[in-house]
């Protein structure tokens, strides 16, 4: 049984800053074809699920980077599955370097099953115990994000969904709620602060066409910013969508 999926990457340029290091949005991108890469191997991934009509939804996100990996660097990244936690399936990262197995980046993800009709959580998704690692990158799993009560939010933009940010499913993917939360911090700090650590929650999906309001939290004193995503229904700010937590 493969308890882990490891898979080298070379760092390419368009996936690096101004720095010359790698984005956290970049980071997202592998660790959801890394995700699905190993779920297929071991008989729940994408051809699996769609057969029964169900998908693996990604809801909460915790990442540390403890080193970013530059252009042209050599890693591994390697991936584990920890089974259920309530209703979350865990699954768990790690990213090294290549020469010395240095920790680069570490991450822990918790997914939901849903149905891809109804929209419906399923409760009981067919795993193999066999296949669990219990290893944690991070402990505990991601929570969900409580932004301070005296730090007021400030409206930043509004982004439309379109093609870039669509993935195969016909929603925003994930990783472009990074790109757009990174976006709305002013460039002294992203241009500039390596990003160390990250946590997102996501709520609700976004749909290709359908607009967000984005709103900035910065906490006084300290390089932590917290981004709201607020779906527009009616012209109006409506439900949350997702909420990221931000630390340089």
């Amino acid at each position: 049984m493969n308890n882990f999926f490891l898979q080298k990457f070379n760092i390419p340029c368009y996936d690096t800053d101004m720095a010359q290091k790698l984005k956290p949005v970049a980071f997202m991108n592998y660790a959801q074809e890394m995700a699905n890469g190993h779920a297929s191997v071991l008989g729940f991934g994408y051809d699996d699920m769609i057969r029964t009509r169900t998908a693996w939804v990604l809801s909460r996100m915790h990442i540390k980077f403890l080193r970013h990996p530059e252009w042209r660097e050599t890693v591994n990244l390697r991936t584990w599955h920890k089974g259920p936690e309530g209703l979350f399936y865990l699954r768990d990262f790690k990213m090294t370097d290549g020469n010395d197995g240095n920790v680069l980046v570490l991450a822990t993800t918790s997914w939901l099953v849903v149905n891809i009709d109804t929209r419906r959580l399923v409760r009981e998704a067919i795993l193999d115990e066999g296949s669990v690692c219990k290893e944690d990158a991070i402990s505990p799993s991601c929570g969900k994000i409580r932004i301070p009560d005296n730090c007021p939010a400030e409206f930043a933009a509004v982004h439309k969904v379109s093609y870039s940010d669509v993935d195969m499913n016909g929603h925003a993917n994930n990783a472009m709620y990074i790109q757009w939360s990174m976006d709305v911090i002013d460039g002294s700090v992203t241009l500039k602060k390596p990003l160390k650590e990250l946590k997102v929650n996501f709520n609700h999906e976004i749909l290709a066409g359908e607009s967000v309001s984005l709103y900035l939290v910065s906490v006084p004193g300290e390089d932590i910013y917290y981004v709201e995503g607020r779906k527009q229904e009616d012209g109006k700010d409506g439900t949350v969508s997702f909420c990221v937590e931000m630390v340089f």
